[in-house]
């Protein structure tokens, strides 16, 4: 089997079900965006190696870039026959495991500016491409509120993936930087 099809040589692609669309459509932006952010969540990975102290990231991004494949398959199916009830149980996971972390940081006093350890500054890169996703879904939603909880996710995840850097910043002693207002 060929990888190329020549069927979006003309500028349009397929969603779920066969409906031809422009590239340009919102819901083709938004697997876009999906995807981008799963390559980012990828980066991250190549990072976390067995026994390093950032080791227990390994499964629940893991587990995370099987969720996007399923945020995927959601934004790209019109007629909503794809099912969304595996997503309430994603949130909990991230709330959870984001409450996991919390627990051993200090109470944020400040903003912080991305950076830190490597693997922490994929992280914050991978936060931004997660709330980009997020607006790109929220578009479609407006107009098919059947992606409520997809929705959902990207605002837990882009708050995982945020004190997750925090969380890498810490365990590798990487101090973190505030932001300081720029003097008059």
């Amino acid at each position: 089997m060929k990888i190329y099809t020549k069927t979006g040589d003309g500028g349009k692609t397929g969603l779920l079900g066969g409906e031809r669309v422009s590239k340009r459509h919102p819901r083709i932006k938004a697997l876009g965006d999906l995807d981008e952010l799963n390559c980012s969540l990828g980066l991250v990975l190549s990072r976390v190696k067995p026994r390093c102290p950032d080791s227990a990231l390994a499964l629940p991004l893991s587990r995370i870039q099987n969720d996007l494949f399923e945020l995927g398959a959601l934004a790209a199916d019109p007629k909503n026959e794809s099912k969304a009830e595996n997503l309430e149980m994603s949130i909990l996971n991230l709330e959870k495991d984001i409450d996991e972390m919390t627990e051993s940081l200090e109470v944020l006093k400040n903003f912080i500016l991305p950076g830190g350890s490597e693997t922490a500054a994929r992280l914050f890169y991978a936060r931004a491409v997660c709330r980009r996703a997020e607006r790109s879904l929220c578009e479609i939603n407006e107009e098919n509120p059947a992606l409520k909880n997809a929705v959902i996710y990207l605002n837990r995840l882009s708050d995982y993936l945020f004190t997750a850097a925090r969380w890498t910043n810490k365990v590798f002693r990487e101090t973190e930087t505030s932001w300081k207002r720029p003097s008059p």
